[in-house]
């Protein structure tokens, strides 16, 4: 290996690891603010903090790392370029393809690595990640009533607890019992309590003393009489409630999501779209064949209508002169008879095809999750032909203007492919145009901006612009008001 590749990759890969850490941060971030409720108020321990965030952190490299690209080329080149190291190595007759060769190389083989890391590892993060999730969200919030409030974390109960002293006891205690319906609400008043659990953690003991409870029984009804009780009231010096409340944190299987498209890899992903498609054709195939041997409108006998007058007519007269020689009442019975039949042919199509929509949407969704491993790992190229001739034209390095342009290349990638991933999933497009639009749009990008760089491009450069724009104000001034005018407005521009 050359002095120069050497030099370029010991240039690029701290850059590289560093902006991929940012940037797998950043959307870490994102990601935990978006399940903050699962996670805070649980009680839950580290370790499931830590699971949390070694699966949500593999699961989103696919997001950090073509932008991690985009930006650590961009800085390494624009580095370069403010050095003028780039200059030197142009001027000693290397091309800027060839000072970028190393560096294609390593970014072919991340982007390799990069399949095989989405189609291997991925779908295990996703399947522990989401598994987890589903296993947060059933868990019961930590208990901690606060003075005051309504605390509602007991499922079915609510519960005001106007102070607390420091053994424990809650003073003035407001309960309402939603447990059994609305209809059969319940109210239970305390001067004090306690709230303990059981010895296996699954319930709770709610220890009340001198108050009073209301029960509304109005669904309720005495086995001799008719009439409704409106309530029931009791009194009590201590009364004992036990309330069904887990606070055991209980996993879920991941088995439970072993036929969703996150969980498989690109072999199970052509199996599942393989068998659902046979699926899809067989119910098409029947379906189809059920329309077919029914009639529909016009050729459907009606045996139940009875007209009051019967029009005498040959077979071959159509529909339309018996419908005019029949009276208003037949004719209207027709309409009728007909309408309902429509409606009901109408209600069992649309009931037959629930099942195959439902299976086209799956083969949608898996063709998705198929073609994002390659739209992944193609992307990360394509980040980097735009990133280095970007860097080399700007020839800004550092984290200013490097990390603006970024993000707003980035921005524009996320939208494309996000409008692209939609109108895939909705069946307006083919899953593989929607997956490989923002591809289609951002490699001429790249290749333009490659050959720009490579022909030393004035492409930013103010100057440049300036230049333009008086060659054609000059052009201008020339061709509506001649050479007179035109050394008048020479003379105040230079």
């Amino acid at each position: 290996m050359k002095k120069l590749d050497l030099y370029l990759l010991r240039q690029f890969f701290p850059v590289f690891v560093m902006t991929f850490l940012i940037c797998l941060l950043i959307v870490e971030m994102q990601f935990t603010w978006k399940h903050i409720t699962d996670l805070v108020g649980k009680g839950i321990g580290l370790s499931i903090f830590a699971e949390f965030f070694l699966y949500s952190s593999a699961s989103l490299v696919p997001m950090a790392l073509p932008l991690a690209i985009l930006l650590a080329s961009l800085m390494t080149f624009g580095n370069l370029g403010e050095n003028f190291e780039l200059t030197a190595m142009k001027s000693a007759g290397i091309s800027l393809f060839r000072i970028m060769l190393p560096l294609i190389i390593s970014i072919s083989m991340i982007c390799i690595g990069a399949f095989f890391f989405s189609n291997n590892i991925l779908p295990k993060a996703q399947t522990k990640l989401y598994t987890l999730i589903f296993s947060l969200r059933q868990k019961s919030p930590e208990l901690e009533i606060p003075p005051g409030e309504f605390y509602d974390g007991i499922n079915g109960y609510h519960i005001y607890v106007e102070s607390k002293d420091s053994k424990g006891w809650l003073k003035n205690i407001m309960i309402y019992d939603f447990s059994r319906g609305f209809q059969n609400a319940g109210i239970t008043l305390a001067d004090s309590g306690k709230i303990a659990f059981t010895a296996d953690k699954k319930y709770l003991m709610l220890t009340l003393l001198h108050g009073e409870g209301f029960e509304n029984l109005k669904n309720q009804r005495m086995s001799y009489s008719s009439t409704a009780i409106p309530y029931r009231r009791e009194t009590f010096i201590k009364k004992e409630i036990l309330l069904d409340f887990n606070t055991d944190f209980d996993r879920y299987d991941e088995s439970i999501l072993k036929d969703e498209y996150v969980s498989k890899n690109f072999k199970e992903l052509l199996q599942t779209i393989d068998s659902v498609q046979n699926i899809v054709d067989k119910q098409t195939v029947i379906l189809g064949k059920e329309l077919i041997a029914h009639n529909y409108l016009g050729r459907e006998r009606m045996p139940n209508i009875q007209l009051q007058t019967a029009p005498k007519s040959e077979k071959s007269e159509n529909f339309n002169s018996i419908f005019q020689k029949m009276n208003s009442i037949d004719r209207q019975r027709v309409v009728s008879e007909t309408m309902n039949i429509v409606k009901q042919k109408k209600e069992a199509n649309m009931f037959n095809s629930v099942g195959v929509e439902s299976d086209i949407f799956k083969i949608r969704r898996h063709q998705i999750e198929l073609y994002r491993k390659f739209t992944l790992s193609f992307a990360c190229l394509i980040f980097f032909f735009i990133g280095a001739p970007l860097g080399a034209i700007i020839r800004k390095g550092g984290l200013g203007m490097p990390i603006v342009v970024s993000v707003v290349m980035f921005i524009i990638y996320y939208i494309i492919d996000n409008t692209g991933f939609k109108m895939a999933r909705e069946g307006l497009w083919d899953a593989w145009r929607g997956m490989w639009l923002s591809s289609a749009v951002l490699l001429p990008a790249g290749i333009f901006l490659t050959y720009k760089a490579a022909k030393d491009s004035e492409l930013f450069r103010n100057e440049a612009y300036m230049k333009a724009f008086l060659k054609f104000s000059k052009t201008l001034i020339l061709a509506v008001g001649g050479k007179t005018k035109f050394r008048k407005w020479a003379k105040r521009h230079n």
